[in-house]
């Protein structure tokens, strides 16, 4: 591309090298001949990432000479991203209420309308829980700001790098929860994949005991990954299993040894779950980025989407008690039925739609289980 022959196309060597600006926009125009959408945004991201630079730094540097040594390594950013592939993928990064979070193709790339449902379940939790809301995110209790917004649809500091395999500090006896009454709540992100629910909440509630699970043992290691980074691993516990079925009562492994991670009739107070919900008819009319590159198994929902939710009603009985507040996020139409069935189970005062940016239906919480449930 750099000498003007585009990216495998033909054309005249150019007689002079190319800017930084220039290659950025011949990228624009190559991803927007390709069906790239956003292009320009998408191209500024790459050449961003290949040298190193904030977005500042790019607008200051736009007439600078691009740097020929890494001609072929731009050639191949541009192209993997012609090819469909996530912009968040190839950089390894995205943002998610102010804080970078390390993507693979492990887990499902954090989207904007999330951090809805963060904001939804701190805000709940505070009010019942008030003594627990000090000391996260500086004022305010929110550290966000900067965010790359990336692409598609669908903190506090304990010194700490460690895995976060404990107990999550937890110390009541029964089964790793806090008691009831406790001014601090257990709260557990469940399909956690890059952990950027659960390991905001820990960021902005460094009281708050967080525990995060997921089927994939890949994308728990992503999430471990950015609970080290954000320094909240020492602070959080993860543990592998399906939905709620690792935190029954009784819970033997596939040896049948007893558990023996702390999991088992972990008494939960939050419940917080970006479910897959795509129905699986409706996959393979997702966008090619989407579609082609994110994990599957964190967006099968079911043949109507729905049957993750189903799934963790039905477990809730196998809980040492019902959680005070359980939020979902859901896809487009999905609010109502969610909601029905979170009504239907009768264990919550308060039920709420909450829209998301677009004024879509996107996430369900239920607030405050009635006490002869608790």
């Amino acid at each position: 591309m750099m000498d003007g022959a585009g990216f495998g196309g033909g054309g005249s060597p150019s007689r002079q090298p190319l800017t930084i600006g220039e290659a950025c926009m011949q990228a624009s125009l190559f991803l927007e001949g390709r069906g790239v959408g956003e292009p320009r945004a998408n191209a500024e991201r790459l050449i961003m990432h290949l040298l190193r630079l904030e977005r500042a730094e790019l607008l200051r540097d736009w007439r600078d000479v691009f740097p020929a040594d890494l001609t072929a390594a731009w050639e191949r950013l541009v192209k993997r991203k012609a090819d469909g592939e996530p912009v968040q993928y190839i950089v390894g990064e995205q943002w998610f209420y102010g804080l970078p979070f390390a993507v693979t193709p492990a887990v499902l790339i954090p989207r904007p309308e999330t951090e809805l449902l963060v904001e939804a379940v701190i805000a709940a939790a505070d009010l019942l829980w008030p003594e627990a809301a000090a000391g996260g995110g500086g004022a305010g209790g929110d550290s966000r700001g900067g965010s790359d917004s990336g692409e598609g649809g669908n903190d506090g500091s304990d010194g700490s790098e460690g895995n976060g395999d404990g107990d999550c500090g937890t110390g009541d006896g029964s089964g790793g929860g806090a008691p009831l009454g406790s001014g601090v709540p257990t709260v557990v992100d469940v399909g956690t994949g890059s952990g950027a629910i659960g390991v905001t909440l820990a960021v902005q509630r460094p009281l708050w005991r967080v525990r995060a699970s997921d089927l994939s043992p890949d994308a728990l290691a992503v999430a471990r990954t950015n609970a080290a980074s954000h320094r909240a691993a020492a602070r959080m516990a993860f543990v592998q299993g399906d939905l709620l079925a690792p935190f029954a009562e009784r819970r033997e492994s596939s040896e049948g040894a007893a558990d023996a991670d702390g999991s088992a009739g972990l008494r939960i107070d939050v419940l917080v779950s970006n479910p897959p919900y795509i129905p699986a008819g409706d996959i393979a009319g997702l966008q090619r980025e989407v579609r082609d590159h994110e994990p599957r198994l964190a967006l099968d929902g079911g043949s109507d989407g729905l049957a993750p939710y189903r799934r963790m009603l039905a477990q809730l009985p196998q809980l040492a008690a019902v959680p005070r507040i359980v939020a979902f996020e859901l896809g487009l139409g999905q609010a109502e039925d969610v909601a029905e069935m979170l009504r239907a189970y009768g264990a919550w005062r308060d039920i709420r739609i909450i829209r998301d940016y677009a004024g879509i239906d996107r996430h369900v919480i239920a607030i405050d289980a009635a006490p002869s449930l608790i």
